[in-house]
């Protein structure tokens, strides 16, 4: 058993694909294929049932998909170890992120970070809050970028950056007409909003709730898995949210939404790490761009 054919058959397992699989690992299907089959015919295990044109993970392959992501996840972090002996010169950094992290924030410190160090290549990946903090556990990403709290007790989380969130509405909304005379107007109003485990989702509840309006009870029209699907309902006139001011920057500024003057709280960006994983040099340099704190010091010069 080699850890190639492990990272094959985690790739068709989470699929349940070969061919996606074979495109994704940048393989042929036949040598995709051929590589589960040796490892049944090797073990004599069935790990997938064949269903018409589908793929299935038997009750062995399911068990033995967590063994395989474990040997990846062990053999990851070996690498690290070794990559970090040569400095910051290369490596790589497996980030995971939320959507307003990850869309609109970690563009421009992904950006600082390969200018001071361009051999460090980066993959992002972007989810919700759970989403993100589940691969940071699971070793799927080596740190992860999050606008709303989570209690793991597996993960280290540290704030890293301020975030403002403004109650925006569309221009032609009765409560943009008028000055705001009473918060009852926010609560009887319909709403747009994120998906139910995503951070933008948990900071309008808790933001609503401060305001003295019970989140449950809200009208809400539309509930959409994305800010930027959330922000074009508003734009068109389907209800009220709260958003960053990073992802309605562009629309206030056009006016084809208005922000309400209602106070809100700022809310911060987390980044998440595995206590009990190495934490590597490449890492802490990132996070130490992502707060500010080595912003334009030379390749190679780390912070304590």
């Amino acid at each position: 058993m080699t850890l190639e054919q492990l990272r094959i058959f985690v790739a068709v397992a989470e699929r349940e694909h070969v061919t996606q699989a074979a495109k994704e690992l940048n393989l042929t299907q036949s040598a995709t294929s051929a590589a589960v089959s040796a490892l049944e015919a090797r073990y004599a295990t069935k790990l997938f049932d064949r269903i018409g044109r589908r793929i299935v993970l038997t009750q062995a392959g399911k068990l033995f998909l967590v063994e395989a992501k474990s040997v990846l996840a062990r053999a990851a972090a070996a690498e690290k170890v070794l990559a970090d002996l040569a400095g910051l010169e290369r490596g790589s950094l497996r980030i995971g992120a939320s959507q307003t992290a990850g869309n609109y924030w970690l563009p421009e410190i992904i950006h600082r970070y390969q200018s001071l160090f361009p051999g460090i290549s980066i993959a992002l990946k972007i989810g919700n809050t759970e989403t993100v903090a589940a691969d940071v556990e699971d070793g799927v990403a080596d740190l992860g970028f999050i606008e709303g709290e989570i209690d793991n007790p597996v993960l280290s989380v540290t704030p890293v950056a301020d975030d403002d969130m403004v109650l925006v509405v569309a221009p032609n909304n009765p409560l943009a007409k008028q000055p705001l005379r009473a918060l009852s107007q926010i609560a009887q109003a319909r709403w747009v909003v994120r998906e139910a485990g995503s951070g933008t989702r948990a900071i309008l509840e808790a933001d609503v709730a401060k305001l003295g309006i019970d989140p449950k009870s809200l009208d809400i029209a539309l509930e959409l898995p994305s800010n930027e699907a959330v922000r074009g309902a508003v734009v068109a006139g389907s209800g009220i949210t709260i958003l960053s001011r990073l992802v309605v920057a562009a629309p206030l500024k056009a006016k084809t939404l208005v922000a309400l003057d209602v106070p809100l709280p700022a809310r911060k960006f987390f980044a998440l790490r595995h206590k009990e994983r190495y934490f590597t040099r490449a890492e802490r340099t990132f996070i130490d761009v992502a707060t500010g704190k080595q912003s334009s010091r030379a390749p190679g010069a780390i912070l304590g």
